[in-house]
């Protein structure tokens, strides 16, 4: 008996492994404040990609501006705001593979 119910749960253990494996996992759901940090994240960050070894004094006045403007926001608006949890999450959903002739 012992044997059959260790059966049992094993099969239903394997079965909920094998259909969460197949079961594309949910993106997670951002509130409308961290949808709008994503934005100045991925913002931010092509911008930075542009200038990787650059201080933004010797950036273009233009692109300086826009940095500053950006670093500016990310501060006020996400890292002040939102619990430092989402902030990390924030940063690490970054989109990566922007191309430099954006």
């Amino acid at each position: 008996m012992f044997l059959a119910i260790g059966v049992a749960i094993a099969a239903a253990l394997f079965g909920s492994m094998a259909i969460q494996s197949l079961t594309p996992i949910n993106e997670v759901i951002l509130s409308p404040q961290e949808k709008k940090c994503q934005q100045i994240a991925n913002e931010g960050y092509k911008m930075h990609a542009l200038y990787p070894e650059a201080h933004p004094d010797d950036l273009p006045e233009d692109d300086k501006k826009r940095l500053l403007y950006l670093d500016d926001l990310w501060m006020t608006e996400c890292v002040a705001v939102l619990p430092a949890e989402s902030v990390f999450s924030i940063v690490n959903n970054v989109e990566r593979d922007t191309s430099h002739g954006e």
